[in-house]
């Protein structure tokens, strides 16, 4: 029988989660280091990903669709060698 959480008790387990984890740690030191820029960057997002360790100018739908298409280029190159196996074999 699953039991039932409210919805602030769901809240308050993720906090907790975000808080062992180390996350709101990490977001606060980020903020606390774009509030202490000098000069304001003009994309807040883009600081914060550079200031986590995100890589920048990368198009990750790019990468997704690369990783597809080696994925199915492995699967071709798999079917291929089942194939010459068998033919070896007969």
């Amino acid at each position: 029988m699953a039991t039932y959480q409210t919805p602030e008790s769901k809240k308050q387990e993720f906090r907790k989660y975000l808080e062992k984890s180390g996350v709101i740690d990490a977001f606060t030191k980020v903020l606390v280091g774009l509030y202490e820029e000098p000069e304001r960057p003009q994309n807040a997002v883009d600081y914060i990903k550079r200031y986590m360790g995100a890589p920048a100018g990368v198009d990750v739908e790019a990468l997704k669709a690369e990783c597809e298409q080696l994925r199915k280029d492995k699967m071709d190159l798999e079917n291929t060698i089942k194939e010459l196996n068998s033919r070896l074999e007969s």
